[in-house]
């Protein structure tokens, strides 16, 4: 099982594994489609950060934001390699779902892109009642990113 933890940021830990992040979206991604948010946007008051740790192991972080409609979206999601497919993501994302239901949020929405480096977490999304939509907020679609949703209520 995984602690999970409203984080500040602050840890080397948490630092490293939101660099392993941004690294890996910009690698993947096209050139102007990473919306990754950096420590400055993590650190926004909309914005709420979570870490799951194995004693302590950081294994996974992820992010919500809310949005001015009410609604939310989740951003920052990643798992160190080292703990993937061993749950640390799920209880994250359990987490998010929890968070954004509590604040009255009415659709949990998310952003991502398209290829084999993002098909674990569309899985992981899928599975948690997650469907293809439209764009959201200031988001514009493109070829290469898609947007998914669920209802909370």
């Amino acid at each position: 099982m995984f602690a999970i933890r409203e984080d500040d940021l602050a840890g080397a830990e948490v630092r490293a594994l939101l660099a392993l992040h941004l690294a890996g979206m910009h690698a993947s991604s096209p050139p102007g489609a990473v919306f990754a948010l950096d420590l400055s946007g993590l650190a926004a008051p909309e914005v709420t950060v979570w870490t799951a740790w194995r004693g302590d192991r950081l294994a996974s972080v992820g992010a919500i934001k809310m949005l001015a409609d009410g609604n939310a979206e989740v951003k920052s999601m990643r798992t160190h390699p080292e703990f993937a497919r061993q749950g640390a993501a799920t209880a994250i994302l359990v987490t998010i779902m929890a968070a954004a239901r509590a604040r009255g949020a009415r659709r949990l929405s998310l952003e991502t892109g398209t290829g084999a480096a993002f098909d674990a977490a569309l899985q992981l999304y899928r599975r948690h009642g997650f469907r293809n939509g439209p764009a959201f907020g200031t988001y514009q679609a493109s070829a290469f990113n898609q947007f998914l949703h669920v209802e909370l209520i």
